[in-house]
Parts: C-alpha cells; sequence; structure tokens
C-alpha cells in the first residue's frame, strides 16, 4: 500500500533520480543541472525555497510533486505553483498523480490559499486530460515568459539610467 507524504532528505537522491526522468519524458534529458545538494538546500535548507510530497509504498518512492508558494495581489492569499509532478510509467494508472494533486489542493484549502496552478506543454495530451478529469482549466488568456541564458544576464546587468533602456 502507497501513501502520500512531505519528503525526507533521504528521498533527495530518488527525488532527483524522477526529476531526470521527468526530463526525459518532456525531451530534454540533459537540461537537468540540478545536484543532489542543491535539491537537498531548496527543500531542507535554513529557509526552503520548495517543498516535495512523494508517493512511497514503503520500498521506493513512485512520484512526487514539487511545489512553492505563490501570492496572488488580486486575492491577497498565497496559493501554489506546482513545478513538476511525476509518476514513474509503471506506477500510472493507480490514482497517485491525483492523490498528489489532491494532497496539494487540502494544502491550500487548510491554509486559506487562493490556487493551484502549473504549467503544461502543448504536446501532453494525456497529461492535458487527466487535468481536466479533476476540473483543471487551462488559463489560455495567459501566456509566459521567461528570460534565461545571455537575455537574462543582459537584463540584470542593465541600469535604468542608460540610455534606450526601458
Amino acid at each position: 500500500m502507497s501513501q502520500i507524504r512531505e519528503a525526507r532528505p533521504q528521498d533527495v537522491p530518488a527525488v532527483l533520480a524522477m526529476v531526470r526522468e521527468l526530463a526525459e519524458y518532456e525531451r530534454e534529458p540533459d537540461a537537468v543541472r540540478m545536484s543532489e545538494e542543491q535539491l537537498a538546500e531548496a527543500l531542507f535548507g535554513a529557509h526552503p525555497a520548495v517543498f516535495a510530497h512523494v508517493v512511497d509504498d514503503g520500498e521506493r518512492l513512485l512520484g512526487f510533486a514539487l511545489w512553492f508558494r505563490t501570492f496572488s495581489t488580486w486575492e491577497g492569499v498565497h496559493g501554489i505553483h506546482l513545478e513538476d509532478l511525476y509518476v514513474r510509467p509503471e506506477a500510472r494508472g493507480a490514482g497517485h498523480g491525483k492523490e498528489l494533486l489532491r494532497t496539494l489542493a487540502r494544502h491550500a484549502v487548510d491554509r486559506g490559499w487562493a490556487r493551484v496552478e502549473w504549467s503544461v506543454l502543448n504536446w501532453n495530451e494525456p497529461s492535458i486530460g487527466f487535468y481536466r478529469t479533476l476540473g483543471a482549466l487551462p488559463q489560455d488568456e495567459w501566456s509566459v515568459f521567461r528570460l534565461t541564458g545571455d537575455a537574462l544576464r543582459e537584463a540584470g546587468a542593465a541600469r535604468e539610467h542608460e540610455p534606450g533602456r526601458a
């Protein structure tokens, strides 16, 4: 019998392995640069920046949800941004993904938070269908923007008083 529980420090290697499995599924196998030390610090350091719940069958971890708090200026309360939700292929279809999302929903409701939200790749039809069965709706009127790499460094180096900079 498996259970959903909060991640523990000893779970870090298995969670990172699943992050790599997810990256491979998302067609980005070489994109994961995070180390076990970085993940451990983010989850369990002096000021945790992210949180995780795992599916534990007593012998190994079968899945995880990694998330962080957001804040809605309109609602005036926090929410949850689900960064990654993953269930190992051999464990899919047993309700683990649904239970991970329900756990996060309960967490938000119990704290008076306004939402749980996440991004999904447009081609990932199985996940989109699954999310819709829970009542989740796409936010089609919003687009995700991201600064990364050289553009991030350039934007971070810019000064307000420089001519031609907004």
